[in-house]
């Protein structure tokens, strides 16, 4: 387990530099989760490290498989100086945490709330989780074991969680695209539904 998470650290170096920031948190009955913070520019990413530690599970399995099955951490990334998303580190570590607590198998579509702003005056309390491999590349482990994806998260207002939740995750990407929705911003609006 530490190995795969030396790993992971590793790639999440290579692909987004050193981080100038790491915050812990161990939920009861969880293995502890990191958030690390990486600035780039203008541009702050958050990305945990803890979640791909064991694979995700189904939680209808009688034994969960300590060696396969999906493994992810996920990655976050606004636009620095705008908002407190530093605070976002608890909610994140939450979500990351959300395999091992809820038994979720964390996919590319899927949608994760945590029923309270990602940070102070946001007006996301979701996410949409997107594909992964642009940013980070998956991190190839020793078979049996599975790679490791690093998933990006695109905060959601309520009005576009509720939306998606009919229309789709790749509707509302599509939505998002033909307004230029600035993702990475951490004090935008919602996204005009209704054309």
């Amino acid at each position: 387990m530490a190995d795969v998470l030396a790993l992971v650290e590793a790639r999440l170096r290579s692909a987004l530099g050193e981080p100038d920031a790491r915050a812990a948190v161990t939920f009861l009955g969880t293995d502890r989760i990191e958030v690390l913070r990486f600035v780039d520019g203008d541009i702050v990413r958050y990305a945990t490290l803890g979640m791909a530690a064991a694979p995700m599970a189904d939680p209808t399995a009688v034994v969960a498989d300590q060696t396969r099955g999906p493994r992810a951490e996920l990655v976050l990334s606004v636009r620095a100086g705008v908002a407190d998303t530093d605070k976002a580190l608890r909610p994140l570590a939450v979500l990351a945490a959300s395999p091992q607590v809820e038994g979720l198998i964390v996919t590319p579509g899927a949608s994760l709330d945590v029923g309270e702003p990602l940070w102070p005056g946001a007006q996301f309390t979701s996410v949409l989780v997107a594909e992964p491999g642009g940013l980070v590349e998956d991190l190839d482990l020793d078979e049996p074991m599975e790679p490791v994806r690093f998933l990006p998260l695109l905060p959601m207002t309520p009005n576009e969680a509720a939306w998606k939740r009919v229309h789709g995750g790749a509707a509302l990407q599509e939505k998002w695209l033909a307004h230029g929705t600035d993702l990475r911003d951490p004090l935008r609006r919602s996204v005009s539904l209704d054309d």
